[in-house]
């Protein structure tokens, strides 16, 4: 069966360390947590539509090695297509050096290896998924004109793109705006502005402080881990020059964009939920977020783009801002304080936050299928 969101993207493993501070310059610190998790911007994205419903397949490129054997196989776990996951022995699979501090900072290096090495060949074997989707999904963690290809692709047959352009470049080729049905630019990521971790931290947290040891293999069945992949905190300014410190701003970066060929542009900030602004509908509308506490700086923008890949595919006739307010609902989720109890704690503050949103139809349709989403937003031990 053909998948309905095809993601062409990184896939990246996480080297995880939880330390009390971050180390300054030359310094060497103790840490008191180790994980090795899989994150990536395209597989994060895809994954999280995959546990909300959609049939799923990943484009993307990881080493002949250890890494990338169980990246292929936690993928497949996760119901993913991998027709698509290519295994190079010219480049080690993409990995992340994190650092997470007590207070939820985190520092990052990134090695992109077999990520750059998908090329235009892979796009054309990929043809058909891509071409038969319902939603394409792309991001600036591969090689940009690969990106842009599959875009092209896309809307030559009629697919919807959803594009995420982070890392954030500053001479992005103005293409992207024009093929780009939906193009999602965060506010900021990393830092200053409610910087959050994985999906519902509350899970995580368990895991980290060995509450729940048995538990685990439960929760994280994939061993997919989450991490920051915006490497400039902000996307938005580099993009157009404005920086993003309220939603007046937030508009301002709208029309920006719109006037660069965008059909809708989507500014995501944080704890303030999202701004809209549309070529049909070129009055912003302020979307609000849930009012959570956040606990780290890891993957509420992944997954948000998830999760509005998941709507626009299952649910095309909701209005945008829906797709938009329900996406903010699975995506404020990731900043939510963590019980240092029981699983039940867990699941009882995580219901209670949908119910204080008044989201039912949400509940009804999707309450087991956001659990299952939240497995995947917490980092687990290998």
């Amino acid at each position: 069966m053909a998948a309905e969101v095809v993601v062409v993207g990184s896939c990246m493993t996480d080297l995880v360390s939880l330390t009390t501070r971050l180390p300054k310059a030359g310094e060497t610190i103790l840490g008191h947590k180790f994980f090795v998790g899989f994150g990536g911007k395209g597989a994060n994205q895809c994954v999280q539509s995959a546990r909300l419903g959609a049939k799923t397949s990943l484009i993307c490129k990881v080493g002949k090695d250890s890494f990338g054997n169980d990246y292929v196989d936690n993928l497949k776990k996760n119901g993913i297509s991998t027709a698509f996951v290519g295994q190079t022995i010219d480049a080690a699979t993409g990995t992340a050096s994190i650092i997470v501090n007590s207070e939820g900072q985190n520092v990052i290096v990134i090695v992109p290896g077999a990520n750059l090495l998908l090329n235009f060949e892979d796009l054309k074997r990929a043809s058909d998924v891509i071409c038969k989707a319902k939603v394409v999904v792309c991001q600036l963690e591969i090689t940009p004109a690969v990106s842009l290809e599959a875009l092209k692709m896309a809307r030559a047959s009629g697919v919807k793109t959803l594009f995420n352009p982070a890392p954030a470049l500053a001479d992005l080729d103005p293409q992207f705006y024009t093929y780009s049905d939906i193009f999602c630019c965060n506010e900021t990521e990393g830092t200053r502005r409610t910087p959050v971790s994985c999906f519902l931290n509350a899970v995580r947290q368990l895991l980290c402080l060995d509450y729940a040891s048995g538990l685990a293999k439960w929760c994280s069945g994939s061993h997919f881990g989450l991490r920051t992949s915006i490497l400039s905190h902000y996307l938005a300014e580099i993009l157009t020059g404005i920086p993003v410190g309220n939603l007046e701003d937030a508009e301002k970066v709208g029309r920006m964009l719109l006037e660069r060929g965008c059909k809708l542009v989507i500014v995501t900030l944080g704890a303030e939920g999202c701004m809209m602004i549309s070529g049909d509908e070129p009055i912003p509308k302020h979307v609000p977020a849930g009012k959570v506490r956040a606990v780290d700086t890891t993957g509420a923008g992944d997954s948000f783009v998830g999760a509005l890949a998941f709507y626009l595919a299952h649910y095309p006739k909701l209005s945008m801002e829906e797709m938009i307010r329900k996406s903010n609902c699975v995506a404020s989720a990731t900043k939510i304080r963590a019980f240092f109890g029981n699983l039940l704690h867990v699941l009882s503050e995580f219901f209670s936050f949908f119910t204080s949103l008044k989201v039912a139809k949400l509940l009804e349709d999707h309450s087991a299928r956001c659990f299952n989403a939240i497995i995947y937003f917490s980092y687990s031990r290998k």
